[in-house]
């Protein structure tokens, strides 16, 4: 039961939690939790989804399929329930950004029933697709669109830019080939996209700040001894939820 209904990405808990601790602080609402809640069922319904979706593409039934398959309906039924529950609260339209959402945690599922979902695509559409439920929440709460989609600006970025620092980080610990160029280029480009969302009044300057500095400061770890992976990820924790409380502070404030 524990290898089908808990998920072994670790890092998947953070990157899940954050964008809907972050919608929640700027647009708190009986709709949002029930979306906050939706989130992380999705989340944790994704692995024995995996699980039934790999063995039907290898042709196998074993114990463990009929036991996901088990699982994945009742965490789909909860979570249809907590969709309803979202449609009948909300104060405004929710659903638009999961749209585009929906496509990318499309195209991480159809990395997953070929076993790949440790490649660099699945990882990065998966994270940005679930960084949607902070503009999701922030809408169904009565936020501003604008606001509600620098939410997801924020959130795409800081999930972007620690892919590809936690993948540089593990497999420098490991020995394996790595290229930090392509870090160096990542945190650029994330640093450049809330720099562009600040400029047009999509994202609050400090929320912009934070992630820059967020990137900055994977630069420079990059280029320290890697730690161990438990000290890896509660680094990306405490740099992921400072990133959270700035951004969804300057976002409320007067």
């Amino acid at each position: 039961m524990r290898d089908v209904a808990v998920p072994g990405e670790h890092g998947g808990w953070s990157l899940t939690l954050e964008p809907t601790i972050l919608g929640l602080i700027v647009a708190p609402s009986a709709a949002g939790f029930a979306l906050a809640g939706g989130a992380l069922l999705g989340f944790l319904a994704r692995t024995p989804l995996r699980i039934v979706l790999v063995d039907r593409f290898r042709d196998r039934q074993l114990e463990r399929t009929r036991l996901a398959a088990q699982l994945v309906v009742v965490e789909l039924v909860i979570l249809a329930v907590l969709a309803g529950i979202a449609v009948v609260t909300a104060e405004h339209a929710w659903w638009p950004p999961l749209v585009p959402a929906a496509v990318l945690i499309a195209i991480e599922l159809w990395y997953d029933v070929r076993s790949r979902s440790r490649w660099l695509t699945p990882e990065l559409a998966g994270t940005i697709g679930i960084s949607a439920i902070a503009a999701a929440i922030a809408l169904a709460g009565g936020a501003d669109p604008r606001v509600a989609y620098g939410l997801w600006l924020v959130m795409a970025a800081r999930a972007a830019a620690a892919v590809f620092f936690v993948r540089l980080q593990l497999r420098r610990a490991k020995g394996q080939p790595h290229r930090h160029p392509v870090n160096i280029a990542a945190q650029g480009v994330a640093s450049l996209a809330v720099i562009l969302g600040a400029a047009t009044d999509l994202v609050p300057i400090a929320g912009a700040v934070s992630v820059v500095a967020l990137c900055i400061i994977h630069a420079i770890l990059a280029r320290l001894p890697p730690p161990r992976a438990a000290v890896l990820g509660a680094q990306q924790v405490v740099l992921g939820l400072t990133v959270v409380l700035i951004t969804g502070l300057s976002a409320i404030a007067p």
